[in-house]
C-alpha cells in the first residue's frame, strides 16, 4: 500500500492532565490527515486525569478526523501502562490498516507521520517503525543524565536505546503484542523483547506546545529502570558473568604479582592484600546478587503475570465519544 493511497489509522495518545497541548495537537494531526487523505481515528487514554472536564477541551470543528474517542481508565497507571491499556483496546474495539503511537506533548510531531508510514510501507508493512531520535530539544543537564542511561541501559541488557513512543505499527503485529507481558512495563521495549521484527527512521524531536512537564527526576528514574528491567534474565546473567570475571581477577591478578616478585621481576606492593580482600568481597556479592536476580526472574516466567489481552478490561471506566459529537 503506497503512502499517497487512503488508508485507516488508529492513533493512540496517553495524556495525564495535559489537555491543552492534546487540543493543539489533534488539530496538527486533523491538518496532516486533511493533507494525506487517511481515515484517522484517535483514541486518547486518560490516565485518570483530576481533571474530569478535560477531554471538553478536544470538542473541535475537525475537518478530516473521522473520531476522537476518550477511554478513561479507572485509575492512573502510568504512562507505559496507558498505553498498553489503549493498544490493547484498539485490537479489541478499533480496527486498521496501522495504529500510530504518539504523546500528547507535541514533542512527537504530526507532520512526521507520513515518513513512518511511509518506511512502514517501505517494508511491506510487516514491521514497526519507531523515530530514532536525531536530535533533542531539552537542556544539558537532562541529555547528560540521558547520556548515562543509555550507555548504563547498554551494558545491561545489550540493547541500544534510541527510540521513544513514537513510531507506527501494522495491525497484524498488534496482535502480537498485546500478548506480551512485558508491555506492562515499557512499550518500545517489550517490542524488543519479544523479537517484534522493527525498523527505525530517524527523526528530530519537537517542543511541547503548552504547559510544563509533569516528568520529575524520580518519574524520569522509574521510567528508565522500567525499561531495563523488561530486560531482567539478560541483566542477571550479564551481572552473573561480571562478578565472575571479576572474582577471578581479584584471584589471578595477586597470584601473578606473587610469583613475579618470588622470581625477581618486581617488588610485591604492600597493599595487595588488602586489595585482594577487598575485591574479593565485591565480587561475590555481585555474585550471590546477580545469581538471586537471575534465580528470581527465570522462576518468575512459571507464574501468570499481567497480560494485556486477557486483562485490560479491568482497568477501563468507560469510552466518550467527543468527536462527533452524539
Amino acid at each position: 500500500m503506497s503512502a499517497a493511497t487512503p488508508r485507516s489509522v488508529a492513533a493512540v495518545i496517553p495524556v495525564y492532565d495535559d489537555w491543552e497541548s492534546l487540543a493543539q495537537l489533534l488539530e496538527r494531526l486533523d491538518a496532516v490527515a486533511a493533507t494525506q487523505g487517511w481515515q484517522l481515528r484517535v483514541l486518547v487514554v486518560d490516565d485518570g486525569s483530576t481533571e474530569r472536564a478535560g477531554a471538553e477541551r478536544l470538542v473541535r470543528p475537525y475537518r478530516a478526523l473521522l473520531g476522537v474517542e476518550v477511554l478513561r481508565l479507572a485509575r492512573n497507571l502510568g504512562h507505559q501502562r496507558a498505553l498498553a491499556i489503549g493498544l490493547t483496546f484498539v485490537h479489541q474495539e478499533r480496527r486498521a490498516d496501522a495504529v500510530c503511537v504518539l504523546d500528547g506533548d507535541g514533542e512527537d510531531r504530526p507532520e512526521d507521520l507520513p515518513v513512518l508510514l511511509a518506511e512502514l510501507d517501505r517494508h511491506g508493512g510487516r514491521r514497526v517503525v519507531f523515530a530514532e531520535r536525531a536530535r533533542r530539544s531539552e537542556g544539558a543537564l537532562f541529555q547528560l543524565s540521558y547520556f548515562v542511561y543509555r550507555t548504563l541501559h547498554r551494558v545491561l541488557t545489550g540493547v541500544a536505546v534510541r527510540v521513544g513512543n513514537f513510531s507506527v505499527m501494522p495491525f497484524e503485529l498488534l496482535g502480537t503484542f498485546v500478548v506480551v507481558s512485558e508491555a506492562w512495563n515499557h512499550y518500545a521495549a517489550a517490542v524488543f523483547k519479544a523479537r517484534i521484527p522493527y525498523a527505525m527512521v530517524p527523526i528530530a524531536r519537537g517542543t511541547r506546545l503548552a504547559g510544563r512537564s509533569r516528568m520529575n527526576f524520580v518519574h524520569l528514574v522509574t521510567h528508565g529502570l522500567s525499561a531495563i528491567s523488561v530486560f531482567g534474565d539478560v541483566v542477571g546473567v550479564r551481572l552473573l558473568i561480571a562478578g565472575t570475571v571479576g572474582l577471578a581477577a581479584s584471584l589471578l591478578v595477586p597470584a601473578a604479582l606473587w610469583l613475579a616478585a618470588r622470581a625477581g621481576w618486581c617488588a610485591l606492593p604492600e597493599q595487595l592484600g588488602a586489595w585482594t580482600l577487598v575485591t574479593a568481597l565485591l565480587s561475590v556479592q555481585l555474585l550471590l546478587a546477580a545469581c538471586a536476580l537471575t534465580f528470581s526472574v527465570l522462576s518468575g516466567r512459571n507464574n501468570l503475570s499481567f497480560l494485556p489481552l486477557r486483562d485490560f478490561r479491568h482497568f477501563v471506566a468507560g469510552v466518550e465519544r467527543v468527536h462527533p459529537r452524539p
